[in-house]
């Protein structure tokens, strides 16, 4: 065969492999969206959105999330400020710690919020307060408590990799602190800011597990979305309600390739010098340890909740929360959160690769239509998502079977390992493939030896990716899970409806641990993987 002929087949088979991940992403997310807003033609959409509820909860909805989103993007700048612009000590474990409520589901820091400041918290008991934290000031508390962390890591990364030069040059010309925060980086940081404005308020606004623990009477859009479907299988209301939710997070997702596009053409000259200044340091070490404080107040409530009699009628210690929990099924809802967190962190990880690989190493304009489906599910909430599975698949052969448990995790989380996949591909050295078919070396061959090497690192940390949030996660898999395959996440709502918070915090706690020794297993990993380098 001649190497034209040769070269005309791996076309070929490339160009196969796109259209047949192009037909997967339209069975996979496209069509059950479809398929959820054409529900939408037999329902009322007027009255269902001039309805006093409705509109009462979208203004609430939207009031709790802006508050919580500057509150959470303040803090999370102070934050990055704190550890990535200062000299405090013990810098890893001030990440680490911080990022800590990203391990747990949204509602468990509901949870936390009820044991401390609910009608019986014993914090409301010991200042007096008989009303508790519930209602406006509970969700914004517990979706800052929730989203600060993504916005952290996301403006510390920012921090982290600025150019240090043009502080030089402005230490040279004698500009001031402020001169410089305001000329170099306020400008550095106005479009990384809007997507990490946009993306926590996504966060807050598509969340129902803070405002169903300590919303009380102040009802928002997922709530009633959950609501209207769990309790009333009103699936056309719902799907108004889920139309509505893609908003916000569609112009996030917009805004994030907007601005990946132009940010990733940055280039670090020297890295950000740091100046001595002990008050500031200290001033900053302050600021972090006290966030780790009231971090960990309530995971310690609701951690010492798991193994009391009865909470607060009965503080005594006991294991009866924990053999109750068994009893109702806790250890086989965890193996399932198990095998569903590993198959979709080995399966989600090779679909993710596969996919990278054909967007960035082999550019066709068929790439970037596989492109941008692979980033679609940035823009579709985990409520909508699950929905809209519901009405597809419902007649087929994989609903309510473990397999569509599998497929909707993996497609609730995909796009941000692949982002990162997609993002490291492209900066390996893009003449490899052709270098390897000059020297007679297949495409495979070189993905094997060299590019998937090279990219260990990256490929740990997708997996994590997906088996930490596969853990967590309540939105996307709660109206697709049933008794046999439920995932231990649901035990937590199932247990509040039941009022057993001590052994909802017990559940809470088990996947904390689990999500815990995860990430110290990737963490080991890639430090053997970069001693071996």
């Amino acid at each position: 065969m001649t190497g034209r002929a040769i070269l005309v087949k791996k076309k070929q088979s490339s160009l196969a492999l796109k259209i047949l991940l192009c037909v997967f992403w339209l069975t996979a997310i496209i069509l059950p969206l479809v398929r959820m807003l054409s529900t939408m033609a037999s329902v009322d959409i007027r009255a269902v959105i001039s309805a006093r509820k409705f509109s009462r909860a979208l203004r609430q909805s939207m009031i709790v999330s802006c508050s919580a989103t500057v509150i959470s993007v303040s803090l999370a700048g102070l934050l990055s400020w704190a550890v990535a612009r200062t000299n405090i000590r013990h810098k890893t474990i001030m990440n680490t710690l911080l990022t800590v409520p990203m391990l747990i589901p949204s509602i468990s820091h509901g949870m936390g919020l009820v044991i401390i400041l609910g009608a019986n918290g014993w914090l409301s008991r010991l200042l007096g307060l008989e009303s508790g934290i519930y209602g406006f000031w509970g969700i914004v508390t517990g979706s800052v408590m929730y989203s600060f962390p993504v916005a952290y890591l996301m403006l510390y990364d920012v921090l982290r990799y600025e150019d240090g030069t043009p502080y030089e040059a402005a230490e040279v010309m004698g500009l001031s602190v402020k001169d410089k925060f305001f000329a170099i980086t306020l400008p550095y940081l106005r479009k990384p800011l809007i997507s990490v404005i946009f993306a926590t308020f996504t966060m807050i606004i598509t969340d129902y597990g803070v405002p169903l623990m300590v919303g009380g009477k102040y009802m928002t859009l997922p709530v009633m979305m959950y609501q209207d479907v769990i309790g009333m299988l009103d699936f056309g209301k719902g799907s108004v309600i889920g139309m509505i939710l893609l908003v916000p997070a569609l112009i996030a997702c917009v805004l994030d390739m907007a601005n990946r596009d132009k940010g990733n053409a940055s280039f670090v000259g020297k890295p950000y010098g740091i100046r001595e200044n002990r008050g500031r340091d200290r001033l900053a070490q302050l600021l972090c340890i006290l966030v780790i404080l009231l971090i960990f107040l309530p995971i310690g409530s609701f951690a010492v909740l798991g193994f009391v009699n009865k909470y607060p009628i009965d503080m005594t210690f006991s294991i009866g929360n924990i053999a109750q929990a068994i009893n109702m099924g806790a250890m086989e809802y965890l193996r399932n959160s198990l095998v569903i967190a590993a198959a979709v962190a080995f399966l989600g990880t090779a679909l993710a690769v596969l996919n990278a690989y054909m967007t960035a190493r082999d550019k066709t304009k068929l790439s970037y239509v596989l492109h941008l489906m692979s980033i679609t599910s940035l823009a579709v909430p985990g409520l909508v998502l699950g929905l809209s599975y519901v009405m597809f698949f419902k007649s087929t052969p994989i609903y309510g079977t473990i397999a569509i448990l599998f497929l909707v995790n993996s497609m609730h989380f995909f796009s941000s390992p692949y982002l990162m996949a997609y993002n490291t591909f492209g900066k390996i050295n893009e003449n490899l493939e052709d270098v390897g078919s000059a020297l007679g070396i297949g495409r495979w061959k070189v993905i094997r030896d060299v590019l998937l090497p090279q990219s260990t690192g990256t490929i740990l940390e997708m997996m994590g990716y997906f088996f930490v949030n596969c853990m967590m996660t309540i939105s996307a898999v709660s109206f697709l899970a049933n008794v046999n395959n439920k995932p231990l996440a649901l035990m937590i709502t199932q247990f509040e409806g039941q009022m057993q918070l001590e052994c909802a915090a017990f559940v809470s706690l088990v996947i904390l641990v689990v999500n815990v020794v995860m990430k110290y297993a990737v963490f080991l990993a890639k430090k053997e993987i970069s001693k071996r380098i």
